[in-house]
């Protein structure tokens, strides 16, 4: 059905193409079973930074292709234990919009990423001996976010809310290991630059 949709969106008489580059911040933490004491109101703070491509072929939708660097992580409230872990992500995004100059949007699709260093802080983690080290570097999950850009003839500015959730675990989730689920979600504010390309008409 989704396909469908797609396809009967009227056409573009000329493809919009974007690069550009993005960055914010994000709160992390993450869906421990048992849990680990954590609180919303005081998450795992850190940094994003990235490549964005945009195609778009049909009006009111297009593709969105990213490669991010993401600082995820967790803070246990109750000893004051901070851990950081930088992850490379390769988000696949339908991205939907509506406006003309300026336009909102719907981004929503999975992603995959990989988790490339680790660091910790403060006090000892709970059960130390349970986790000291990523055992599952490799993540996989979805992403979704809402936003707004304005197109002017310095390029594409652009700000966005975003929500991950893995679908996968960090360690392992055997009966004999500790955690049977440890899962990275984080909410980012994103800015961004795109530039957006066009073809040539052919004479």
């Amino acid at each position: 059905m989704s396909v469908l949709t797609i396809s009967a969106q009227p056409r573009l008489q000329q493809p919009e193409y974007y690069f550009g580059v993005q960055g914010g911040i994000m709160a992390s933490m993450m869906h421990f079973t048992p849990s680990v004491v954590m609180s919303p109101l005081n998450p795992h703070w850190g940094a994003n930074a990235g490549l964005v491509f945009r195609y778009a072929g049909h009006k009111f939708c297009a593709v969105q292709v990213e490669l991010n660097w993401m600082q995820r992580g967790w803070y246990e409230t109750d000893i004051a234990y901070d851990r950081t872990l930088n992850y490379i992500e390769l988000p696949l995004l339908f991205h939907l919009y509506f406006g003309r100059k300026v336009r909102g949007f719907i981004n929503l699709g999975p992603q995959i990423g990989y988790c490339v260093a680790e660091s910790d802080s403060g006090n000892a983690p709970s059960e130390t001996n349970q986790y000291l080290k990523i055992d599952k570097p490799f993540d996989w999950g979805v992403a979704g976010g809402l936003g707004m850009y304005g197109r002017s003839i310095a390029g594409t500015w652009q700000i966005e809310a975003r929500f991950n959730y893995s679908l996968g675990d960090v360690f392992k989730n055997s009966k004999a290991d500790w955690f049977s689920r440890s899962a990275p979600m984080n909410l980012s504010l994103n800015l961004a630059w795109l530039w957006e390309f066009r073809k040539t008409k052919s004479k």
